[in-house]
């Protein structure tokens, strides 16, 4: 994770940071992306959208498959220069490659393992957030502060909205693995929403790709039909994507970034 593309070593507003958690074990890069206001106005204080998988956010170098990522600055970018976004800090949380699955997912599935979730939910809150929040000049608040990821990064990211709905009050939950634990997300919500007796406040992007497979679609509708039954509103505080013919990589979700920024953090 120490390489950097010639673009991004050279800019002043991108950084990596390596983070040592005590509560897992590896330590893992962590990107951040400061949006232009940051270093031309030097009072003000700007929301934050962490978000996983951070090896693929920005620079080709990391990606997974190289060359291939979100564009997720240079989108960021271009909207705030548009004034279609609030400039917004970008802070991508590398995967720690084999032990992804297992930090990834809630619950422990009987035949995959997994389930280190609500400890991946902790380093986030009591260790990452914090540090993120004493270095960089953030807005305080759930309102201000946003998760998300794409297939189980989008899974987590459900999750810890719902876990934590005090500290996250906006997902971008793309192509989420539901099927995780025989979708035992999907029971967790509506159990954990009629439990606390009144719905907490999200503002939730949902996607899926109409080539992603007949069974990712149908169990994201599924998931659609969940929380408007649980009161969110279409349109309002929910926005449900079936994005024609895509499929689940990279070039797919950058495609959709922008939607993303323009609906979680649109310019007030």
């Amino acid at each position: 994770m120490s390489a950097v593309s010639d673009e991004l070593a050279g800019n002043p507003r991108y950084s990596v940071h390596q983070f040592h958690s005590e509560i897992l074990p590896d330590d893992r890069a962590v990107q951040v992306y400061l949006p232009p206001q940051y270093m031309e106005e030097a009072d003000r204080r700007f929301p934050v959208l962490y978000l996983h998988d951070g090896q693929n956010l920005f620079d080709g170098v990391t990606s997974y498959i190289a060359g291939r990522t979100w564009k997720a600055h240079t989108t960021a970018d271009q909207l705030n220069l548009e004034g279609e976004i609030e400039p917004l800090i970008l802070v991508g949380i590398a995967n720690t490659g084999l032990r992804r699955m297992a930090e990834y997912t809630p619950t422990r599935d009987f035949k995959m393992g997994g389930g280190e979730g609500r400890s991946y939910g902790r380093l986030l809150v009591e260790e990452l957030k914090p540090l993120i929040e004493r270095t960089y000049r953030t807005l305080p608040g759930a309102e201000n502060t946003g998760l998300g990821g794409s297939s189980l990064g989008g899974l987590i990211s459900l999750y810890l909205g719902f876990e934590y709905p005090e500290m996250f009050g906006k997902l971008a939950v793309m192509s989420p693995s539901l099927w995780w634990d025989h979708r035992s997300i999907l029971e967790w919500i509506g159990r954990s929403v009629g439990e606390e007796g009144k719905r907490p406040e999200l503002r939730i992007w949902l996607d899926m790709g109409t080539a992603e497979g007949a069974r990712h679609v149908r169990d994201t509708d599924a998931l659609d039909r969940l929380l408007l039954r649980l009161g969110w509103r279409g349109g309002v505080d929910l926005e449900y994507v079936k994005a024609e013919g895509a499929v689940h990589d990279e070039e797919a979700w950058a495609r959709r970034f922008g939607d993303v920024l323009r609906f979680l953090f649109p310019a007030g």
